[in-house]
Parts: C-alpha cells; sequence; structure tokens
C-alpha cells in the first residue's frame, strides 16, 4: 500500500503481514532459562472444518494477551493443534465414503488456513495433532506404566448397547432413548471396560489452593463432582440369607428412624431374592424397565422415583427390627454400595417414597424449640436436632449422637467411619475405531499382559473401511488383533477398544512444550521451563471433564516422574457464549454466522476487534451487525487520520517541549491516561471492551483537537505521541492494520516486539477540574479549581459564587456537601 493511497485496503494489509510473519517464523519460540516465561494457551479445536465465530473470540482473546506479554519482554509459548480423534469423523466416513484420517487431515489442513487468516500469533513449529502416531505412541507409554502402578483396572460395566449398530454409544449419542445413527431404541449391556482410577486422587483433587487464578464457579463445579461426603458405613444382615448389604450414610444419627432399605435394581442381592419366589416375575421385569429408563434418561431430567418390594428384609443392627428392601430407580449401583437405608422422617426423598408405597414412617429427631407430630408432617424434618426414640442416644444431639451412634458400630463390628466420593473411577475404553488403540494383550494362558514399550506406538490401521453400521472394524480385522503373547510367545489377541479422547487432550499442553521430543514422552528441561500453563482460555462447558481430567493427568505423571508441578493451568478464563437472536449459534437453529464472509467483508482485523469489544470475554456476547460495520468504521477513522497526518507522524526531529498550549496539555494528559487504563485493563483484567473503549476516546480527543474547528491544535510533537500510542495500543487486537500503520509511521523495527508503551504518573494528572455546584439539589453554578483543592476552600468559594448567593443570599446555609472532584451541594432554607 503506498502511503499517498487513504483508502484502507485491509485484503492487501493483512495478506502482506501474515505472508511475511509465516516466512520470518516470527513467533517461533524456544526454552530460554535467561527469559522469563509466559505459556498462553486456548483449548484446542475438533477439527471440523470450519472454525465458528466462538473459535475467533476464543483464539482472538488468547492471542492479544500473548502479543500484549511479547511486547512485556517475556518469552511467549503460544502453540496450536488438533483434538483430532473422535465420533465426528467416524460419522463423516459413514455419511461420505471418506476415511477419517483422510477426512481428519483435510479438515486441519483447511481451518489451519483460517486461524493463519485471523493473524494469531501461534508457533506453528510446535504444531500437533493428537491422532499422529508420533504423539499417541507415548500415550500408550502413559497406559501401561500406570497399569504396572495400579492405576488402571478393568472391570465389567453397563455401556449404551445399539443392537442395529452393533456397538456402544457414549451418554451423548443416547438421544431420547435412541441411537443418533439409526435412532432405534437403546439397551443396557454389561461390558468389559478400562478404567482410570482417579478416585485415588479425590482428595488431592479437592485441595485448591494452587487454583486462585480460577473462577471460583469451576472450583465449585470440580468440587461437587467430585462429593466429599463424611460418615459412617453400617452393615445389615438380610433375614434368611448369609448375606450383607452395607450402606453409608451421612446421617448415622437418624439410624434408629430406619424403616426400609433401597438397592439399585440392578444390584446382585435383588435376584438372590427373588429368584424362585412369587415376586419373581415382577420384580425382574420392574428391573428390566428401570435398567432401560435410566439408560435413555436425558441429562439433567430427573425419574419418576419408583420401587418395588424384592420379598426381603435386611436387619437393623441398632434395633434388631426387620425392615423391607425395596429395589428402587433412584439409587445407583456406582455410587457407594448400591443400597441406602432409608429414614422418611429425616430424608425428603425416602418421606416421599414411603407416602407413596405406604411405608412406616418414624420421627427420632426433634428440633430444639418446637416439637414436631410425625402424624401432621408434610415434609420431612431435614436439619440436626435432638434425638428421640433413639435408645441410650435419646436427648443428644445430632453432632454429638453421630459419633457416639458410629462408636457404638466400631465396637460392636458392624458400623466404621468412612469418608466417601461422588467421582467415580473414568472409564476409558470406546468401541470404536478412530481413537488411540489400547495398548493390552489378551492371553488365554498368562491373562492380561502390557505391549512390550519397544512395539510401541500399536498404530491404527489404514486399510479399513467403515461401514454404515458403525462397528469398529477393529474387532473383526485378524490381522490387527493377531499378535503373540509378550510373556509365553504364544497366540494372543490384541485389545481391540481405543482410548477415550479425552484423555488425549488431558495432556497435550504438556507435549506442546517439547513437541519434537523423540527420546521420551517428555523433555524435562522444557516442561520444567514452561508448566505450568500461565493462561489457559477456554469454554466453561469443560468445567467438569476436561478440566478435571487435565488435572488428574498432570498428577499422575507427576507421580511418574515427568512433571515437577502439581496443576497444569495457573490461570483460567472461561469465555461466554456467542449468541444471536437471544439463543447459542448453531447450524440447526440457523443463526451462524461464518467468519470467512466477515474477513472477506471487513477483514480479520475488525472481526478481532468486535469480538474483543461487544462484550467482556466472560460474558457472552451478543451478535451485532452494526457492531461489527461500528468497528469497521473506527479502524477506517484511525487509519484516515494517520494517512493524513504523515507529515507530523512520520517527523523524526520532534520533541515534547516543557511549556504546552491547553490543549497540548490534554492531549497529552489523555495519552498517557489511555495507557495506564488499557494496560490496567489487560494486564490480568482482560477488560478489552474497556481497553478498545478508552483508546476510542482518545483518538476522538485527538481528531477533535485537531480538527479545522479546534480553537487551538496541541504541538506536532504531542500529536505524534497521541498517534503512535493508538497504533501501540491497538497492536495486540488489530495486528496487522497496527503493524502496518507502525512501519508507515517510519519505524523500523518490527511492532510485534517493540515494548509495550508506559506512561508517566505525573502525566496523568489532571491540573484543573470542573465542580458543579448545586443548591437543594439544582445546579446554579460551575467552578474550575484547582486538582489540590482542599474540601474546606471549595466549601468556602462555593459559598461566595455570585451565581449561588443569588439562590443563598435571603436563606440558612444548613449543610454545604461536597463530592470530591465532581459536585457541592448546598443544602439551604
Amino acid at each position: 500500500m503506498s502511503q499517498d493511497n487513504n483508502h484502507y485496503d485491509f485484503a492487501a494489509i493483512e495478506a502482506k503481514w501474515q505472508d511475511k510473519w509465516l516466512q520470518d517464523k516470527t513467533f517461533k519460540v524456544a526454552t530460554d532459562q535467561s527469559r522469563k516465561k509466559y505459556y498462553l494457551l486456548e483449548m484446542f479445536p475438533y477439527p471440523s472444518g470450519r472454525i465458528h465465530m466462538g473459535h475467533v473470540r476464543n483464539y482472538t482473546i488468547g492471542d492479544v494477551v500473548a502479543r500484549y506479554k511479547r511486547k512485556q519482554g517475556f518469552n511467549v509459548l503460544h502453540p496450536m493443534g488438533w483434538d483430532a480423534f473422535g465420533l465426528p469423523a467416524e460419522n463423516a466416513a459413514i455419511k461420505n465414503g471418506i476415511h477419517p484420517a483422510k477426512w481428519t487431515y483435510e479438515n486441519m489442513d483447511y481451518m489451519r488456513e483460517q486461524l493463519s487468516q485471523l493473524g494469531l500469533s501461534y508457533d506453528w513449529d510446535r504444531e500437533i495433532a493428537t491422532c499422529n502416531p508420533k504423539y499417541y505412541r507415548w500415550e500408550q507409554q502413559f497406559f501401561i506404566e500406570l497399569y504396572q502402578k495400579d492405576l488402571i483396572y478393568q472391570k465389567t460395566t453397563v455401556v449404551n448397547w445399539c443392537e442395529t449398530c452393533q456397538t456402544v454409544l457414549a451418554r451423548e449419542q443416547v438421544i431420547d432413548g435412541c441411537c443418533w445413527r439409526c435412532d432405534q431404541g437403546v439397551e443396557p449391556r454389561e461390558m468389559n471396560g478400562w478404567f482410570f482410577k482417579i478416585t485415588d486422587y479425590a482428595e488431592e483433587l479437592l485441595t485448591d489452593e494452587n487454583l486462585t487464578g480460577w473462577p471460583e464457579k469451576v472450583i465449585t463445579m470440580q468440587r461437587n463432582w467430585i462429593g466429599k461426603s463424611l460418615g459412617a458405613e453400617i452393615d445389615f444382615k438380610v433375614d434368611g440369607f448369609d448375606e450383607t448389604i452395607t450402606i453409608f450414610t451421612t446421617r448415622p444419627d437418624t439410624i434408629y428412624g430406619a424403616t426400609f432399605m433401597s438397592i439399585a435394581p440392578e444390584h446382585p442381592l435383588v435376584q438372590k431374592l427373588t429368584t424362585g419366589t412369587e415376586r419373581e416375575a415382577e420384580v425382574s421385569d420392574f428391573v428390566k424397565r428401570t435398567t432401560i429408563a435410566k439408560q435413555r434418561q436425558k441429562a439433567g431430567d430427573e425419574l419418576e422415583k419408583e420401587g418395588i418390594f424384592t420379598g426381603g428384609y435386611g436387619i437393623n443392627p441398632y434395633t434388631g427390627d426387620k425392615i423391607p428392601i425395596y429395589a428402587a430407580n433412584f439409587v445407583l449401583m456406582e455410587y457407594g454400595t448400591g443400597a441406602v437405608m432409608a429414614v422418611p422422617a429425616h430424608d425428603q426423598r425416602d418421606f416421599e417414597f414411603a407416602k407413596k408405597y405406604n411405608i412406616d414412617i418414624k420421627l427420632v429427631i426433634q428440633p430444639a424449640q418446637k416439637p414436631l407430630d410425625v402424624t401432621s408432617m408434610a415434609e420431612a424434618y431435614t436439619d440436626p436436632g435432638v434425638l428421640v426414640d433413639s435408645a441410650e442416644f435419646t436427648g443428644q444431639k445430632s453432632g454429638k449422637a453421630k459419633k457416639n451412634i458410629t462408636y457404638k458400630g466400631e465396637q460392636a463390628g458392624f458400623a466404621r467411619k468412612k469418608t466417601t466420593y461422588r467421582l467415580r473411577d473414568w472409564g476409558v475404553s470406546r468401541q470404536r475405531y478412530w481413537g488411540t488403540p489400547i495398548p493390552m494383550i489378551h492371553c488365554d494362558k498368562c491373562g492380561v499382559q502390557p505391549a512390550p514399550l519397544d512395539t510401541l506406538p500399536i498404530t491404527l490401521p489404514m486399510d479399513v473401511t467403515i461401514d454404515k453400521s458403525g462397528q469398529s472394524p477393529l474387532h473383526t480385522l485378524e490381522s490387527f488383533y493377531t499378535t503373540t503373547c509378550p510373556a509365553c510367545g504364544g497366540q494372543a489377541k490384541r485389545e481391540t477398544d481405543t482410548l477415550d479422547t479425552f484423555v488425549e487432550s488431558s495432556w497435550y499442553f504438556a507435549r506442546y512444550t517439547c513437541p519434537n521430543h523423540t527420546d521420551s514422552p517428555l523433555d524435562k528441561d522444557a516442561v520444567n521451563y514452561w508448566l505450568p500453563v500461565d493462561q489457559y482460555i477456554g469454554g466453561v462447558e469443560h468445567a467438569i471433564l476436561h478440566l478435571l481430567y487435565s488435572r488428574f493427568f498432570t498428577k499422575i505423571l507427576r507421580d511418574l516422574g515427568y512433571l515437577s508441578v502439581d496443576e497444569p493451568f495457573k490461570n483460567l478464563l472461561t469465555q461466554g457464549m456467542v449468541i444471536k437472536d437471544g439463543t447459542k449459534m448453531s447450524k440447526s437453529k440457523g443463526n451462524v454466522v461464518d467468519p470467512a464472509i466477515l474477513i472477506k467483508k471487513y477483514g480479520a482485523d475488525t472481526v478481532r476487534l468486535f469480538s474483543l469489544f461487544a462484550a467482556p470475554p466472560e460474558r457472552d456476547l451478543e451478535w451485532s451487525d452494526k457492531g461489527v460495520d461500528g468497528a469497521y468504521r473506527f479502524l477506517k477513522k484511525v487509519h484516515r487520520f494517520i494517512m493524513s497526518h504523515l507529515d507530523i507522524i512520520q517527523a523524526k526531529d520532534l520533541k515534547i517541549a516543557g511549556n504546552l498550549s491547553d490543549s497540548g496539555k490534554e492531549l497529552h494528559r489523555k495519552t498517557h491516561q489511555t495507557i495506564a487504563k488499557v494496560t490496567s485493563d489487560i494486564d490480568g483484567k482482560f477488560h478489552f471492551n474497556t481497553a478498545i473503549a478508552a483508546i476510542m476516546e482518545l483518538n476522538n480527543t485527538l481528531a477533535s483537537l485537531t480538527s479545522p474547528e479546534s480553537k487551538q491544535v496541541p504541538e506536532p510533537a504531542i500529536i505524534q505521541e497521541a498517534a503512535l500510542a493508538i497504533i501501540q495500543l491497538l497492536s495486540p487486537m488489530v495486528p496487522h492494520f497496527s503493524e502496518e500503520l507502525w512501519q508507515i509511521a517510519g519505524n523500523t523495527e518490527p511492532l510485534v516486539f517493540s515494548p509495550w508503551p508506559t506512561y508517566d504518573e505525573a502525566a496523568t494528572v489532571v491540573e484543573e477540574i470542573t465542580l458543579v455546584i448545586q443548591v437543594n439539589g439544582k445546579v446554579r453554578s460551575r467552578l474550575q479549581v484547582s486538582a489540590k483543592i482542599s474540601e474546606d476552600e471549595i466549601k468556602k468559594m462555593a459559598g461566595e459564587d455570585e451565581r449561588v448567593l443569588k439562590f443563598t443570599a435571603d436563606k440558612q446555609i444548613r449543610k454545604i456537601i461536597v463530592i470530591q472532584n465532581k459536585l457541592v451541594n448546598i443544602v439551604a432554607n
């Protein structure tokens, strides 16, 4: 672009700088112990084919911070890669007759180009794709090492099974109880699967002293998901059977009020209690119906509480009473022991169940003030209180009784103190093709054996076809699963399940520090220098699974000796969604805005600026066509000013003199105030919207004071200072635009590495202020006073002001209220 051309040719400008950054490898970074590091990371995308406005916002936020930190002198690591395994690739393979690998790599190429068009400052030499064997071979090694440390095991579990597709479905693939592929009903089925012992780390995952830079909302969500409970385990013998039901309760003080027991429908005791009895058929039907309903239950939905009497009785070890055992749909086999004692007087769920099935309700806790009558109770009393009808514990307060009742059970051998967690072990087996092969071998003679490390990676075979059934070809591909046992050398079968894709995303941030390291999974010098990630950015929807799994993986890799940090992410920003017409943008709603179209029409810098200016990053961004157009007009306005004042902007010998004109003082002060404001807003706060607003104000002041209508134009040096400050302050947000204007201004050093502008604290101070003077709440005058004036002086000047005296001369002044630097209100009557 020539300097005499005032047209803002964003297409040419952006292409020019993107090509230069790529050719010069401007953002390539290396470990440098002599420099302070800053690791900025956004959650990497799934290569679905196109970026959307959510991507644009997420990655622009991160890019602003990365560019800002570079200008502050940090050695900034800002990488990008692809969360490349998963179901969409298989679905595309079935729909379009294309191999998942081909679909995935073509999408990565396309999206890489799209991200480059946004001017994002990534070190592309560190790019990783989780579907690359060079990446997942190390994941397989982790799996084997964790298995050898007894942190991985195999067990049978209930899964969602589609008979038509002959495959297991993830929970999110079950839509209204039907398969997402064939729309046929889903049924439960028991299958073997591999599990990570995340529960071994439950207590440490609750520790949050190293998460001070995380939103409290996310910490709370994780804390609730882990769900620590303190209480007691109590053994109930089953009447007439050599069986014991162990329950966990946080309220042992209510044990004397237990009037029935509830067990999960799939609890093995249900079959034992009913086999050969008159209740067998009815109970079996209930179990089948309930299990299917649970499998089809949508996340967040609550089933109507139902149960059925099994015909069996448990014996309360404290009272000797026989209480009926019900199979109930609200009891989950995977939580605790799959059985609970029911105290309807003191648990609302049990209360409703007892009312529904006409079960006794026994009151054993009374509030300290007003006693309750069980016959008139409309709901359960769930608060602590004083025990009644509880043998020797009657009269004790709940807190004391909990301890004493547990102690009695411990002494008798049927109870013990217990800490439980809602968190379950992480099931990682997936019966799908497009994932990391699990590196285990099954031998009839030797049992399960890990694959030898020198045989890794166990690669996915590429010469496969995924048919319309969706069934993984690995289960029937003899050339893949046939192998030899590493222990005995005999014929064996390779594991045909693949890993949950959350495993890949649980450690990728560490591999970014050394993506080309080939001697081991991680280079210690690199991870010790770069980790933890200083700022992580992504959606709050990942608060539980991805973020919790990443924390867990960091701890197990630490314990394997690969990492020295306890937490992966020092600071976390969860950005809001991009919404249009009141709802989240989605193809199904027809309200998607294609970033490619916007970039073509307005340029990437305009799209970046709008996504930053429209809302604070943690809030949802409401799409606005007018907002995009407004961002574009602002950039054109700045561009037009710079191009029309090149004689001043390019001047080399301008210096700021000591005695400035009034307009010069005003612009100089505004410039330094803006630098201070923008620095404060970006640094740790990420208030990009208010930072941009401040730059817009400075630009308005600059334009106003230099307009033909201005009574006094500021000194050229002050105009140059303000204009260059605007370019510098905008550079992290609109990098192509700013770099071009910086070069046109005559600077040879790239703006991307030039120091962030500093401000003079003294220059930000306002020398004079205007005070509004009110009499009884009505404006009567204004005073121009020194910013350092005392309150007493303000009161004296206000009271003596000629225009004020017209309204107070015949009145008694009761009070003078001073609001510092704003107004004075004189109360008179």
